[in-house]
């Protein structure tokens, strides 16, 4: 199988230039695996304010292109940066990129699709005609629908591949909004179709518009058919289920690796495991919790949001012989219930309100159990981060999380409810106490999955395959 393929990747965000979520740590780790695989892959993102060109070593290898937009003739820049010999196209536009934030809360439409516009007329002024063009999420949604409105000849064999990776920001947006990328509702039929109920669904748009979609789990690609987990979209999804498929995300191995981890109190590997230990003594001291190294510790690294499923914890499940230790921001609500569940039992409860790197690794290396009881989870990393650390998931059966979390390596549970999950952290708590042996066993099988980018980047070049053959 021939792997020479020309592949573009256009996203709002990249790891290490511009993130605010996993999508950016997507779009920073699976290009350099594509390129492992000899892909000649480059990568699309909006210079924003906040991007530091001295740092990143940006050059500026186009200027003063001409872009026509909603009948005004727009200026805009092409840099370029190189990280691991990895192209990065950054389309620099302060109109609608100056500032430093990457989202905004009036016209991320607009903006975006100003982005995607200027994508396709940047490609043949550098001489890259791809294969494919990998979209994300609704910021890049309508790149399909411009192709084929445009029906410009230089990309009359490019196709695309469009991932969600996460259903529930959709980009709705006014119909008037499509005079940005030069559209209105009678451009496309799936255009029209949308604009009936009076606004037009970047996402819906990305699924009816791509060649192939993808989410982020296999399971989350089944669970978005169903009214439970498609966000409005079932229907739409449905319609197009023939060309959807899940592909798992990566984590970074090299830099989630307990082995030479420099954040953590005491390195350690599988055949030194009982060193994980000194993690734990380490950490409750920081925390000002009880020190013992026998006692169970469970960790939660989050985003403290509706989606976490954080109302299950109780307490009940605060009273169980185990310490807690909470770390992340968000709603309000849930900072206040954790804060509040820490006040009454300070001996066992540690909340910290913040979202810190450094906190985050001590948290995955020191506890023996990370909870996960998410209401939905399009993939999820940090149950497979937390393997990597020994740490043993205890999860809601869910998107990534019921395809990386089964018996051998974890505890799981389907029913969202506060006595379901305490149950299951209270079966885990037996095993923890009363099997010790079968416990080890548990976090060494965990320890020993290939969660790498590198296994995901080969389901994707099939399924680029695959685009080619259609």
């Amino acid at each position: 199988m021939k792997n020479n393929l020309k592949i573009l990747m256009a996203a709002s965000e990249m790891a290490p230039l511009a993130k605010v979520g996993g999508l950016a740590d997507v779009v920073g780790s699976l290009p350099l695996a594509l390129a492992r695989l000899n892909c000649d892959i480059r990568v699309i993102i909006p210079k924003y304010g906040s991007i530091d060109e001295k740092k990143y070593k940006l050059k500026k290898i186009l200027a003063a292109v001409k872009i026509t937009s909603a009948g005004q003739e727009v200026k805009i820049n092409l840099w370029q940066a190189k990280i691991n010999n990895l192209s990065i196209y950054l389309i620099d536009c302060p109109k609608y990129f100056g500032k430093k934030e990457i989202y905004l809360i009036d016209n991320d439409s607009e903006r975006f699709l100003f982005f995607s516009l200027a994508i396709l007329e940047v490609l043949p002024k550098i001489k890259f005609k791809p294969d494919i063009i990998h979209c994300h999420d609704f910021h890049t949604a309508l790149i399909p629908n411009l192709l084929k409105a445009r029906q410009n000849p230089y990309f009359k064999n490019t196709k695309t591949l469009y991932t969600i990776h996460n259903l529930n920001h959709q980009g709705k947006s006014e119909i008037k909004i499509l005079s940005t990328g030069n559209l209105n509702k009678n451009s496309l039929k799936s255009l029209s179709e949308d604009a009936q109920d009076g606004d037009i669904n970047f996402m819906a748009q990305g699924i009816i518009s791509s060649n192939l979609i993808n989410t982020v789990s296999p399971t989350y690609a089944k669970e978005i058919t169903t009214s439970v987990y498609g966000a409005g979209l079932e229907r739409v999804i449905r319609q197009n289920q023939n060309k959807i498929s899940g592909i798992l995300n990566g984590i970074d191995m090299n830099f989630f690796d307990p082995v030479k981890d420099k954040y953590i109190k005491q390195n350690y590997t599988l055949k030194t495991l009982d060193k994980k230990a000194e993690n734990k003594l380490a950490l409750q001291k920081q925390l000002r919790l009880k020190q013992n190294k026998n006692l169970p510790l469970a960790g939660l690294v989050s985003r403290l949001v509706w989606q976490k499923g954080l109302e299950l914890f109780t307490k009940e499940a605060a009273q169980l012989p185990c310490q807690f230790v909470f770390l992340g921001a968000g709603e309000k609500k849930y900072e206040n219930q954790l804060k509040d569940l820490a006040k009454k039992y300070p001996d066992k409860i540690s909340t910290q309100i913040t979202f810190d790197i450094k906190l985050a690794q001590q948290i995955y290396a020191a506890s023996d159990i990370f909870l996960m009881p998410s209401r939905f989870e399009p993939c999820g990393l940090g149950q497979m981060i937390a393997m990597r650390y020994g740490t043993v998931p205890l999860v809601r059966a869910t998107g990534g999380l019921a395809d990386t979390v089964n018996k051998k390596v974890g505890f799981s549970f389907s029913d969202f409810s506060p006595s379901a999950f305490t149950n299951t952290l209270k079966q885990a708590l037996n095993l923890y106490y009363k099997k010790p042996r079968k416990w080890r066993k548990m976090q060494k099988r965990g320890m020993k999955k290939d969660f790498s980018w590198d296994k995901s980047a080969k389901e994707y070049l099939k399924l680029y395959h695959q685009l080619l053959k259609n």
